[in-house]
């Protein structure tokens, strides 16, 4: 263990920092950053507002306004100066994502851009000459979710899932400002829901000693995935100028905390964990490829020291080897699909046992309706016969009336008779 040591004077070792930071100004740095989203979403506005800088314009529109059939993936390189620092910033778009019918692999030109990117960063690395090597590899992805207010899409998933071992996933709510913010934070928490229950894996900020760092990290992680809105739009507000969307009821201001996340995806994105994002991508996701594809090329018997054709027995990042990882896979397949299989057996169950339900509501309904018909008919039976019988008594009271009268009437007859006679 080394020994801790106060010197007496000043030596020069402590100025250390100085010389990397004018080394690293020297070079430059390299950021690559990959929007995905499905077209109309606002990804060419919102890396406007990101950089302050007019990436798509008019004579350049943006990746998502020209017409793609298929998925395609874009490049977008523009070279900034700021304070003396200078950042190429290389963008990747993927217009035509989401936008078919049938959208069946359409994160595979993705996955192959970005492993493309891999390869050519270790082919370098085992180039004679590595003094010059451009890293061109994705360090992040914004992932764009339509402010739909039901959660993440199946397509939304798979791209995910498939994705978050190969690159830095960041989710956020586009065009947050047509969502009211009640609205907003139950789509934040079904989001981050739904990641956790399927097991999405999404970029870790990490943890520091330092105590505001640790509240700078917490306030994101609170506030995941973030709300945005772009514009580069300036609009006059009580006499201050803002960038903003203008509505009939208001302005939404892109860089007020209250109206959206902007602020804080900006922050973090280049202010505080811009090297971190590229030392993830490199320690981890370059690395683990970097693993497969070393054990790949051992396990094919390029290995010298083995005959041709044999196995040698090399472990990957995940613990087997390639032909173990497919053995997984088919495995993981067939008792995805045995559990498909039941899942759609008990759905079928119960939809069987609604329908019963339904038939027998049905019929004790029916059976009702005919009981109350029925007494509702002995009751108008029973009424009629009421109204019969008293129209009997009636008629035959008349009837005695009448003979009574007739009676009268005869009597009265032969009475006037025997008075003429007299």
């Amino acid at each position: 263990m080394a020994q801790q040591k106060n010197l007496e004077g000043y030596v020069g070792f402590a100025s250390l920092p100085n010389q990397v930071y004018r080394k690293s100004v020297k070079r430059g740095f390299e950021f690559t950053l990959m929007v995905v989203g499905e077209s109309g979403l606002g990804k060419s506005t919102l890396i406007n507002s990101l950089f302050l800088t007019d990436l798509y314009s008019g004579s350049y529109p943006g990746p998502s306004h020209r017409i793609k059939k298929t998925v395609q993936v874009e490049q977008s390189k523009v070279l900034m100066k700021e304070g003396g620092v200078q950042l190429l910033l290389t963008i990747v778009d993927t217009p035509g994502f989401g936008d078919a019918v049938d959208n069946s692999n359409c994160w595979q030109p993705v996955i192959d851009h970005i492993d493309s990117k891999f390869e050519d960063y270790l082919n370098s690395e085992s180039r004679v000459n590595r003094r010059q090597m451009p890293d061109s590899r994705v360090h992040c992805c914004l992932y764009f979710i339509a402010p739909s207010g039901h959660g993440l899409k199946p397509l939304d998933i798979e791209f995910m899932k498939r994705l978050h071992e190969k690159v830095n996933i960041i989710p956020l709510i586009a065009k947050a400002d047509t969502l009211t913010p009640e609205e907003c934070q139950q789509f934040k928490k079904q989001i981050m829901r739904e990641i956790l229950e399927h097991k999405i894996k999404i970029y870790e900020f990490p943890e520091t000693d330092d105590e505001e760092e640790n509240k700078i990290v917490k306030k994101i992680k609170d506030r995941l995935p973030l709300a945005v809105v772009g514009s580069n739009t300036i609009i006059e507000v009580n006499g201050k100028k803002v960038r903003g969307r203008q509505y009939p009821w208001g302005v939404a201001e892109v860089e007020n905390g209250d109206h959206c996340d902007f602020t804080l995806l900006r922050n973090m994105l280049i202010r505080t964990h811009m090297q971190d994002l590229k030392d993830v991508t490199n320690n981890v996701h370059y690395e683990n490829y970097r693993s497969r594809k070393l054990a790949a090329v051992t396990c094919n018997g390029i290995d010298n020291n083995k005959t041709k054709g044999q196995l040698t027995k090399v472990d990957t990042v995940e613990g087997m080897s390639p032909l173990a990882q497919m053995e997984e896979e088919r495995r993981e397949h067939v008792t995805k699909m045995k559990k498909m299989e039941m899942e759609m057996e008990q759905v079928f169950e119960m939809k069987v046992k609604e329908k019963i339900q339904k038939l027998k509501d049905s019929e004790a309904e029916l059976q009702r309706r005919h009981e109350q018909m029925k007494k509702n008919l002995e009751a108008q039976h029973k009424e009629l016969e009421e109204r019969r019988r008293q129209f009997e008594e009636d008629r035959s009271t008349w009837e005695t009336h009448q003979r009574i009268l007739e009676q009268q009437r005869m009597s009265l007859e032969k009475n006037k008779k025997k008075g003429k006679i007299f």
